[in-house]
């Protein structure tokens, strides 16, 4: 533990972007740099949380209001915020989180259409003014992430979305970069592992040296 607060990681992306493959990379480049490191994931991160994630990726609920799908990714958000992001960056511990807030602003803003404003109100009154210090977002061709999405294992409720929801959602996330772009790095995941984990370990380790 130090005396000085965490910060605050997020690794975004849409479906086979390679989120999977590069968060424990990035824990490792984080630990190797002496950072105690907490991960979590969203929606999830604590049993609340995990529950609600079923309820989420599942197909048991397969016409969710859209409405309903915001509510119930804020809420798990509220849980993970105030169970353990929270107390680990006041304890001086880094966070790592698999998607924050700007997946609700890309999946349910960009691919469900809802108004940015809504999404801004949930934002604000369930974080204040907490929000990451750095977004890695993956990025690369929705027919790429898709075909690798698809041979990882069966498709959840969100997978099962056409290609036109995943294009909007990509778009969303590209304007968060482009209007964020102090704090979204874009890395090209389309580009073979060694030259995606090239790229991430040259942004995590500027960022340790003038973030911190």
């Amino acid at each position: 533990m130090t005396g000085s607060r965490g910060r605050f990681i997020t690794v975004e992306g849409i479906e086979g972007a390679g989120k999977s493959s590069n968060l424990e990379f990035i824990k490792q480049l984080l630990e190797a740099s002496g950072k105690e490191v907490l991960f979590t994931r969203e929606p999830g991160g604590t049993p609340l949380g995990e529950e609600v994630r079923q309820l989420l990726l599942g197909h048991r609920h397969t016409g969710m209001a859209d409405d309903t799908e915001l509510l119930l990714m804020f809420a798990a958000r509220a849980e993970n915020l105030e169970q353990k992001i929270k107390p680990a960056l006041e304890a001086g511990i880094w966070v790592l989180c698999d998607r924050f807030t700007d997946a609700s602003y890309a999946y349910q803003g960009g691919g469900r259409g809802i108004d940015k404003m809504r999404i801004q109100q949930l934002e604000e009154w369930t974080q204040g003014e907490l929000r990451p210090d750095l977004t890695l977002l993956l990025d690369l061709p929705v027919e790429v992430g898709l075909e690798r999405a698809g041979k990882r294992s069966a498709p959840d409720r969100f997978e099962k979305e056409e290609v036109r929801f995943f294009e909007d959602v990509r778009q969303a996330y590209l304007q968060i970069a482009w209007d964020q772009a102090s704090r979204v790095k874009v890395v090209d995941a389309s580009t073979p592992l060694y030259e995606v984990q090239a790229h991430i370990t040259e942004t995590v380790h500027d960022f340790i040296q003038t973030g911190s």
